[in-house]
Order: C-alpha cells, then sequence, then structure tokens
C-alpha cells in the first residue's frame, strides 16, 4: 500500500502538468488569426512601407497578444478574427506641411509606389473588421468605391492623410458605421448624399478638407437622427445652414467654422436638447441667431445683428457671397451632354497615369510654395541709417491678405497690417533707444518700449544674429513669424532686418516688433488682492479659454506648429477686458541666435524636437488652470501633485468636498457642473505620462463645455452678482 502511495503522489503531478500544457495550447490556438488574415497584415505592413509601430512584426508576432498603444492596437474576437486596426504613424499632413516642402517627400507621403487601391483591396479581406484607424500614414490618392466591401465596419477614420478625390458614393454602403473621421485630408468635391444612408452614425468630421459644395441639404440631415457630434470646418462650403440640422434629436456638438457659409438662421429654430457646442465663425452669417443657441455659440467673425462682438459691417458678407456663389443650373444644364464626354475622357486619360500625376501635382505644390515665400518679403535696400555702420533691409511692402489663410486673417482682425519696419522707423518708436524706454537686456539682445506714429504701443525686442545669417535664409523664418497674429497671442506687428555695412549679405540684428499689453499679467491678478476679487468664476473660465486657443493657434494655426511655449501665469497678460494673451511663446527664428537672447529659436524644420512637447504644453495648463480653481499659488512640482490629489479626492468625495477646494473668491460665482468639468480635465491634463494627456483640441471642447454651462446658469439668475 505504501509502494503504491508512492506512485500515486509521482503520477499526479506529471498529470496535472500535461493538463497545464493542454489548456495552456488550446488557449493560444484559439487566439491565433487563421492563416488568410495573417497574410493580409504582412501585406499591408510592406504596402505602409514599414512604419514604424509594425517594424516589429516577424514570423512569430502573434497578432491577437499585442499590447495596445497609442500608435498600434490589434484587437481580435473570442474566435480569433481581426476585429479592430489602429495604426497611427509618425508622417506629417496637409495642415502642418513646413514651408519649404522637405524635397524627400516621404517625409508626408509614401512613395511614388504606394497604391491606396491596392491597400484596400488587402483590407477588405478581413470580414470582421469593426475598428479601422490609419491615421497620418501618409496615404495618398482618391479613396476607393470598395469600400462598401466592409460589412461589420463601425468606426472607420483615415485622418491627417494626403487623400485627395470626392467621397465615392458607397460610403452609403456602411450601414454599421458609427464613426466616420476623414479630416484633415485633401478630398474635394461635395458631402455625398449617400451619407444619409449611415443610419447608425454618430460621428461625422470632414473638416480641414477641400469640400466646396453647398451646405448638406436638410434632408440628408434629418436621416442623420443618431449623429452626435459633426465638424465640416475648415472647407469651402457656402450656402445657407439647414435649421434642421439643430434639432437632430441626438445633436451634441457642431462646428461648421471657417466657411463661406451665408444666409439668416430664424430666430425662432429648435435646438436638440443635447445640444452643448456650437462654432460658427468665420464665415458670411447675417441677421440674428436662433435664440436657443445665441448666448452660447462662437460666431465672431460674420456680419451677425444684435450687438455680437467681433462682426464685420454687413456689406462685407454681402460682397464676399457674390465672390463664391456656384454656378447657376441653367449654365450646367446647357452643356451636360458635352461636358459628360470630355469628363469621361479625361478620367479614363488620368485612370492611366494617377501615379504620375499625383508626382507632378507635389512638385507644381513645392514649386508655388517656394514662389509665395520669394514674393512675401521682397528685398529692397535702404540707404545706411546711423547706428553702428549697419545698412537697413527693409521694404514699404505688406503681407497681401489673400496669401495668408482664412483662419490666419480672422484671427488678426483688430490688428494692423503686418509692416516691415525700417531702422528709423524704430529709432523713432523708441527715441533713438532712450534709456527711460528701456526694459531688458541680455548679452545678445535688448527690450525695448515704444510709440509709433499712430499713437500705438508697442515693444521691440532684438535678436543679435552670427554672420552666417543669409537674408534669404530668414525669409522661410519671417514667413511664419508673420502669421503669429491672434486674438489669444501677444501678436507679432511686424519686423526689420539689419545687415552689416561692411558684409551686407549678412544679417546683424533682427528686430522684432509686438503689441504692448500693459495691464499686467495672471500672475500679477492673482497676487494681488484687490485684483483677485475681479477675478469671479466666469472671468476665470474666459481666461482659461484663452489660453487654451492661443496654444492651439500656435500648435495648428502655423505650418510647421509651435511647441513648447513656456505657457505659465507670468506669461500670460490680460487686456483691459481681461482678454488673455500668451506672451514669450517660442518663435520660428534660427538657431544662430544665441542662449542668451530674449527670443528663444527653432530651426524650421524642426517637428521631430516636437515629441511631447505639445502634451508639455496641455500640462503647463493644466498647472494654470488648478491655480485658478483652487486660487493658490503653485511653485514646485510636489505642489502640483499635492493639489492635483486634493482636487481628485474632492471629485471623489461629491460636491461640498470640491466646493471647499474652490477659491473662495469665487463662491456663490459658479455653476458646479461647470467647476466639476473644468477640474476633471485639469487632472487630466497634469498626467503624469504625455500620451495620457488630451490634445489641445480635446481641452478645448471640454473646456467649451464647462463654459457653455457657466453661461447657462448666469443667465438663469443664478450668478450671485453681489459678489461680483
Amino acid at each position: 500500500m505504501e509502494t503504491f502511495g508512492c506512485r500515486a503522489n509521482a503520477i499526479t503531478p506529471f498529470f496535472l502538468l500535461l493538463l497545464l500544457l493542454q489548456s495552456i495550447l488550446l488557449s493560444s490556438t484559439a487566439q491565433q488569426l487563421p492563416p488568410s488574415e495573417t497574410r493580409v497584415l504582412y501585406r499591408i505592413q510592406k504596402l505602409l512601407e514599414y512604419p514604424e509601430p509594425l517594424q516589429s512584426w516577424n514570423n512569430w508576432t502573434n497578432f491577437c497578444y499585442l499590447p495596445a498603444s497609442p500608435a498600434l492596437t490589434v484587437l481580435c474576437s473570442s474566435d480569433g478574427h481581426l476585429t479592430d486596426l489602429t495604426i497611427r504613424g509618425n508622417k506629417t499632413s496637409p495642415s502642418r506641411l513646413p514651408n519649404p516642402i522637405p524635397k524627400n517627400k516621404t517625409f508626408f507621403a509614401l512613395s511614388g509606389k504606394f497604391s491606396l487601391d491596392s491597400l484596400f483591396t488587402d483590407l477588405t479581406k478581413l470580414p470582421n473588421l469593426k475598428t479601422l484607424s490609419l491615421v497620418s500614414l501618409g496615404l495618398w490618392g482618391h479613396l476607393p468605391s470598395k469600400i462598401n466591401r466592409f460589412a461589420s465596419l463601425q468606426v472607420f477614420n483615415l485622418s491627417s492623410n494626403f487623400i485627395t478625390g470626392e467621397i465615392p458614393p458607397s460610403i452609403g454602403s456602411l450601414k454599421t458605421l458609427t464613426s466616420l473621421v476623414l479630416a484633415d485630408n485633401l478630398i474635394n468635391g461635395t458631402v455625398p448624399g449617400d451619407i444619409k444612408m449611415l443610419v447608425s452614425l454618430q460621428e461625422l468630421n470632414l473638416g480641414g478638407n477641400n469640400l466646396r459644395s453647398e451646405f448638406p441639404s436638410a434632408t440628408i440631415l434629418k436621416a442623420l437622427i443618431h449623429l452626435q457630434r459633426l465638424n465640416l470646418s475648415r472647407n469651402k462650403l457656402m450656402g445657407p445652414i439647414p435649421p434642421a440640422l439643430f434639432s437632430l434629436p441626438s445633436i451634441q456638438s457642431v462646428d461648421l467654422s471657417d466657411n463661406n457659409l451665408n444666409g439668416a438662421l430664424s430666430v425662432n429654430t429648435s435646438c436638440g436638447s443635447q445640444l452643448r457646442f456650437v462654432d460658427l465663425s468665420s464665415n458670411l452669417l447675417v441677421g440674428n441667431l436662433p435664440s436657443c443657441i445665441s448666448a452660447s455659440a462662437i460666431a465672431s467673425w460674420n456680419c451677425l445683428s444684435g450687438g455680437k462682438p467681433k462682426q464685420h459691417p454687413y456689406s462685407f458678407c454681402h460682397k464676399e457671397a457674390l465672390a463664391v456663389k456656384p454656378p447657376t443650373n441653367k449654365g450646367k444644364k446647357q452643356g451636360s451632354s458635352s461636358s459628360s464626354i470630355r469628363l469621361g475622357l479625361i478620367l479614363g486619360i488620368i485612370g492611366g497615369a494617377v501615379g504620375l500625376s499625383f508626382l507632378i501635382g507635389l512638385v507644381i505644390f513645392v514649386m508655388v510654395r517656394r514662389s509665395d515665400a520669394k514674393e512675401l518679403v521682397p528685398e529692397h535696400r535702404f540707404a545706411p541709417s546711423l547706428a553702428d555702420k549697419m545698412s537697413v533691409r527693409s521694404s514699404v511692402h505688406t503681407f497681401e491678405s489673400r496669401r495668408v489663410p482664412k483662419t490666419m486673417r480672422s484671427a488678426a482682425i483688430g490688428l494692423p497690417p503686418y509692416h516691415i519696419f525700417s531702422l528709423e522707423e524704430i529709432e523713432d518708436a523708441t527715441n533713438n533707444f532712450d534709456p527711460l524706454n528701456f526694459i531688458g537686456e541680455s548679452t545678445q539682445g535688448q527690450l525695448y518700449k515704444g510709440c509709433l506714429v499712430d499713437g500705438s504701443e508697442v515693444l521691440v525686442k532684438s535678436v543679435k544674429l552670427k554672420h552666417k545669417n543669409l537674408p534669404q535664409n530668414l525669409m522661410q523664418h519671417i514667413e511664419v513669424l508673420s502669421k503669429l497674429r491672434h486674438l489669444h497671442l501677444v501678436s507679432v506687428l511686424g519686423h526689420c532686418i539689419v545687415t552689416f555695412q561692411d558684409h551686407p549679405t549678412s544679417v546683424a540684428t533682427l528686430f522684432v516688433i509686438f503689441e504692448h499689453i500693459t495691464n499686467g499679467s495672471l500672475h500679477d491678478y492673482l497676487t494681488d488682492r484687490r485684483k483677485k476679487e475681479v477675478l469671479k468664476w466666469p472671468q476665470r473660465m474666459a481666461i482659461t479659454m484663452g489660453v487654451a486657443r492661443g496654444i492651439h493657434f500656435l500648435h495648428t494655426g502655423v505650418a510647421p506648429g509651435i511647441f513648447g511655449n513656456d505657457v505659465k501665469m507670468e506669461n500670460v497678460l490680460l487686456d483691459e477686458s481681461l482678454t488673455a494673451k500668451l506672451s514669450n511663446y517660442t518663435l520660428p527664428l534660427p538657431s544662430k541666435v544665441g542662449t542668451e537672447s530674449p527670443l528663444r529659436g527653432q530651426d524650421l524644420p524642426n517637428l521631430n524636437s516636437t515629441e511631447n512637447s505639445d502634451k508639455e504644453d496641455v500640462y503647463q495648463l493644466g498647472m494654470i488652470v488648478l491655480q485658478l480653481i483652487t486660487g493658490k499659488r503653485i511653485k514646485s512640482s510636489e505642489e502640483v501633485e499635492e493639489l492635483k490629489a486634493q482636487l481628485e479626492k474632492g471629485l471623489a468625495e461629491g460636491q461640498s468636498k470640491l466646493r471647499d477646494m474652490a477659491d473662495s473668491t469665487t463662491k456663490g460665482t459658479y455653476a458646479y457642473e461647470s467647476l466639476r468639468t473644468a477640474a476633471e480635465i485639469t487632472i487630466n491634463c497634469l498626467s503624469k505620462e504625455p500620451n495620457s494627456r488630451p490634445s489641445i483640441e480635446d481641452v478645448l471642447w471640454n473646456l467649451q463645455y464647462s463654459s457653455q454651462v457657466q453661461d447657462g446658469w448666469n443667465s438663469s439668475g443664478n450668478l450671485n452678482t453681489s459678489q461680483m
């Protein structure tokens, strides 16, 4: 019996081991993709020219067990089929294309061998795919009609690529689609009427393309009963906005900014109960806004009535609307037959040479951009000045507004035209650099306050450059510099280039002229007891929104984007109306600038150095909002973590705890929901991991919601005016 017992004890572990191995093998094989789907993934890796997120794939890769990351997510169903494929590359996009364009076009687009049609031929062989997201991968070409083969697709995201042509009508076959994002491409034509077939659609984002048609009709919009978020901004859409859009039962967010939309909306237009965000800015709208959005919509730079701030005169919108009026139907009918024949012939030719046409288009684009840069700041010699044996290169030429993107023009309204100053003008403004006008000094630069002949106050900053900086090498930097004009920036008004008299081809000094904000900084207001009383919660929300919009403009309003902007309370200036303006942001100047210069330099293009620096700006914005919520000054990273932990605790423990955290100065002036939303986005901004922080677009969306909640609370008579 004893022997038998010993054998039993020896056999039992052996069988247990076998069972364990069997279970491991079964579980792993259950999650193995079929060979056909595995082959598709390897082919996609090759077609995409081995982008960084896919470089580790090899014959031993078990795709169903790949760890998810922001750059790559592969998910499988329980029965071992691919359901989710998300790939985010590191190529730039049309909105962030640097100037001049790099000679190596693979910096932003895949090579001439790439075929978007071939890519989708393979992708459609994944029958269970529910999420397909291919972002910033340099895809180019026309979107093929075979996308209708995705029978189960729910999320379709091809944003930040170089996709051209029209959206194919076959898009309407994707009955299960809930999210369609084609933003930041080069898509033209119309919003296809077949969109109305997407009855499950919750998000439609076609922003940042070249759509030039009439706005989608009410018939199309009314079919999208589940639509929550609509973004058609930064296109060339025209015509009136159907009132039915705002009354869709599920609609929450509408962004139609930067188009050519015209006409008037009925003041009696009804709005859906969930509508929280509306941006109609920079269009050609007239009349009054519907009462349901009048108080909260962003509607600047239209021609609206009713005392709306920052509006053009009515004549501006009438004139511009005539300029963008589409051709009449009569003209279309007369030439329809011959046009069809010509169109068929042209399409046949294009179909046979699509790759060649793309390459030719790129060459033309490069030539146009370079020619614009040359024409933008022509050089004219002036007579030598009296200052340090220097001569001046300057010009009375000002930048033509038609060369500046619409978003740049609209944000800069209220500023004088960009001006190229002569040294004599700089000397006059500063009274020959009078010591009384001196503000600060470093080893290679000085800062003076000045007054122009029209009486406006300015700041003059000097950047001393090394001899090897040729004026023509500065032009690409000057072009970006000239676009730094925005409501929420201390804007650049102009510049002056000074050369050595004995080396007339070498730049000695660059003077940069800024608007002068004299009302103090946000730091001044929060540390001065009497000034702090002015900053109730509505004012703090407006300041926060202003800072966020300033950062958003620096990141996306110029190309390449400007990051790492030293966003702190001392650099947030407030004008007389408490409008926030970012100062001391990074300027796009050559690295030849000395380290002690009052202007920090940034090479162009230098996108690689911006890794996580956009999220650093988001973190610093979070620090500002944290101080605005609590009223406490932060002097160290330890204090940031301590206050953040207290804020998280306040959110977790309920209203009374969070209210206790809020600055007592704001008591009775905030809606709790507005405060809570601001606190939540602040905590996210202050995440230790940069990749876990939200984008500045997400921050803006949440802050806008917080602001709209606050506006609704104010208008309902809740605001304690005795606290104001």
